[in-house]
């Protein structure tokens, strides 16, 4: 982007990183201190009724602050990308300018904001099913591997992306990055990134938020759920629940299923932070460790760095 056609795009704050890195209590200090909505992007926290494993802000959070992109499909909607970003542009706007901070870790929702979806070709929906009933045997790491032959720079991508990959490359004979470079549509935002990430801490933090879930009701919730919402349901996708959905059935022990959901937790984690490391390389990006003891200090100042862009 020429810098005339970048002076002409509006600034975005956004706060990522990993799951349980600890970006929401940086960014509440940073909206209350400022007046700012956070605008959730994270692809758990959209689905009604899924609260305590998804780690969604509490009722007193959301009292305190308002939250935009919580609660707003229901469990059995597909709820993609490319709708997260239009919804996302209308509470943004909605917010006033300056007022809005993008919170989360969906790397492929907030990309969407600043590098939107490209148009993308038609594909054959009978061939596109087939494919779709062979490739949902295999495993994330098998589907990388496929990636990694078909479109090499996206395999660090997440299930859903990879499944996009192949189908995009086996059935419009081109690959999706080429395509996503070609097709671009303008961009809507330039971004100025805080990457909340502890380091080795994380694991540490991972496991003790785990544990706050499981004793705050996720295992109930989960009962709940399963009474009314259909196995197949999307929402049922989200890290952990069909570890929990196991050990409530009695498919599993309690302490499998805790196990289970830290190993996958972990390797979604380490997924977040590779995408953080590829997609962000050259861009405006301020890391912090939420340890630090400056570090809402440090948050303070990355907020107001850009005041005067």
């Amino acid at each position: 982007m020429s810098s005339s056609a970048a002076s002409d795009v509006a600034e975005l704050r956004i706060v990522c990183g990993p799951t349980a890195a600890g970006k929401s209590a940086v960014a509440m200090a940073l909206a209350e201190r400022h007046g700012l909505t956070i605008v959730s992007a994270d692809s758990r926290q959209i689905y009604r009724r899924f609260d305590a494993g998804t780690a969604k802000p509490s009722a007193a959070e959301r009292a305190r602050v308002p939250h935009r992109g919580i609660d707003v499909a229901d469990p059995t909607e597909r709820y993609s990308a490319a709708r997260w970003c239009d919804e996302a542009d209308r509470w943004i706007a909605e917010c006033g300018a300056g007022k809005a901070l993008v919170v989360g870790g969906t790397g492929f929702y907030i990309k969407s904001l600043v590098a939107p979806l490209f148009d993308a070709p038609p594909l054959d929906e009978t061939r596109r099913r087939a494919l779709q009933a062979e490739l949902e045997t295999l495993s994330h790491d098998a589907l990388r591997r496929w990636v990694a032959v078909l479109d090499e720079s996206l395999a660090h991508l997440g299930r859903t992306q990879l499944l996009r990959a192949i189908e995009t490359a086996l059935l419009a004979g081109e690959r999706l990055s080429v395509l996503q470079q070609r097709n671009a549509r303008p961009p809507r935002y330039r971004a100025r990134w805080l990457v909340i990430d502890p380091g080795a801490e994380l694991q540490a933090h991972i496991e003790r938020r785990l544990d706050a879930m499981l004793a705050g009701g996720w295992p109930d919730e989960v009962r709940a759920l399963a009474r009314d919402v259909p196995a197949d349901a999307p929402a049922w996708n989200a890290c952990g629940y069909g570890a929990v959905r196991d050990w409530v059935a009695g498919r599993t022990t309690a302490a499998a299923a805790r196990e289970a959901i830290l190993v996958e937790t972990r390797q979604y984690a380490k997924r977040q932070r590779t995408w953080f490391r590829n997609q962000l390389a050259g861009e405006q990006v301020t890391r912090l460790d939420p340890a630090d003891p400056r570090a809402l200090e440090r948050a303070g100042d990355w907020w107001h760095d850009g005041d005067d862009a």
